[in-house]
């Protein structure tokens, strides 16, 4: 018998490595024709031209031709027209890397039109010199993990529906709770406010006690429907996306609170040209938020310091809000962003324990992220990472070529500041 050139097949899984085996004590061509007979996946053998040379049985089983009607034939006539222009990429990989191994999903339109999806495993069998002699192509017929993803996807989007229709609900509940509670309020604030007027000096301590607690608990309820009403807004409220200075904000929000205690001495350092691209009010209320955190728990301390500042980390702004203030025990720390939730009582100056709640979703809405890092008696510090651009944003410029609007500018243009 003539000699011929040694085939030698590279491992394709388990499967190949059973074969690669069989193939080193069989003769030549006809050991891989045997194997491929044998094999219970689909196989097939094409020149480096794509054209097929052997098929399986497999192979035309899974695609209900007959070999007569394969060989001679283009690989990509079988390949679905949507993943052609990729099969071919597939290929010319393979090509320039002749040692690797190259696997994906593909779509194969069958003799009946109908469509198979496989994973498909192409590898370069070469000869005795090493050159490229023709591609292995073997397919695994993977239509039932194809329909199982496709049942679960679609379980998941009606669970997400369900969800969905699930938070909204539950959103207009929390709307009409508010405004139903706003009216009844107002009237126990007025009230109680006439009677302190109307009565001064006419009350025991113990009766001015009580309409003083009258009017410190509807108060507190104000601050917590007020709050119910942002958190409604972080989760709810449409993102008009622009440039936007943080260290302008920041600024602001702490002359509005120095403007409730303008004795109050508290050292700030505001690092400027903190910019993103995001919601302006949303922005404003989550350093709102962060802000007062800050505000409210460095007051017994004599040299309170607050620091705002941030660096660029890829295409993130990090911005750390860093107090010296009471600070919190970290093991209590996924507490936090739990709407209700106080790591202080109200004599330590814990809020409504919303406050937290509205900064993370409105940091989650920009696809960014809150956290936060603390020691009792030292202080406090959060972090937020934000895109410095929001994708949509970026998308929309790219197909206008508008470039992209300095943060100040535009800032002074929504407050009227630009000439």
């Amino acid at each position: 018998m003539p000699s011929r050139p040694v085939v030698t097949l590279r491992a394709l899984g388990n499967e190949c490595v059973v074969m690669s085996s069989i193939l080193a004590r069989l003769p030549g061509d006809d050991a891989l024709r045997l194997v491929m007979a044998a094999s219970g996946i689909g196989m097939a053998l094409a020149d480096m031209d794509g054209v097929m040379q052997e098929v399986n049985p497999a192979f035309c089983r899974m695609l209900g031709y007959d070999s007569s009607e394969l060989i001679g034939r283009r690989y990509l006539d079988i390949v679905h027209p949507d993943e052609v222009e990729a099969c071919v990429e597939f290929v010319q990989e393979l090509m320039r890397h002749p040692d690797n191994m190259l696997d994906q999903r593909r779509r194969y339109i069958c003799s009946d039109g109908s469509v198979l999806h496989a994973h498909l495993n192409v590898a370069v069998l070469r000869d005795r010199e090493g050159q490229p002699l023709c591609l292995l192509a073997q397919i695994h017929d993977i239509a039932d993990e194809v329909a199982r993803e496709a049942s679960l996807r679609a379980s998941v989007e009606h669970r997400g529906a369900e969800l969905e229709v699930s938070h909204r609900q539950l959103q207009l509940f929390a709307d009409a709770v508010t405004h139903d509670l706003r009216a009844p309020l107002r009237a126990i604030e007025g009230f109680s406010e006439r009677l302190a007027r109307n009565l001064e000096g006419q009350l025991d301590d113990v009766s001015s006690d009580h309409l003083e607690r009258i009017r410190s608990a509807a108060a507190r309820m104000s601050g917590l429907l007020a709050a119910l009403g942002r958190l409604s807004q972080a989760t709810r409220a449409e993102m008009r996306l622009g440039p936007v200075d943080l260290s302008l904000l920041a600024d602001w929000t702490w002359a509005e609170h120095q403007d409730t205690d303008p004795a109050r001495v508290v050292q700030v350092r505001i690092q400027p040209g903190l910019e993103v691209e995001g919601d302006e009010r949303l922005l404003k209320a989550m350093l709102d938020e962060l802000i007062d955190n800050a505000w409210k728990f460095t007051r017994d301390r004599p040299d309170a310091l607050v620091q705002i500042s941030g660096e660029a980390e890829g295409g993130m702004l990090k911005v750390e809000i860093r107090d010296n203030g009471s600070g919190f025990d970290m093991r209590y720390a996924h507490k936090l962003y739990e709407p209700f939730q106080r790591l202080h009582g109200p004599e330590q100056g814990g809020g409504h324990g919303l406050g937290l709640a509205i900064a993370r979703r409105v940091a989650e809405r920009h696809g960014g992220l809150l956290q936060a890092d603390s020691t009792p008696g030292v202080g406090s510090c959060f972090v937020v990472r934000l895109p410095r651009e929001q994708a949509s944003a970026v998308t929309a410029r790219r197909a206008t070529g508008a470039p992209r609007v300095a943060a100040d500018t535009a800032t002074k243009a929504i407050h009227g500041d630009v000439d």
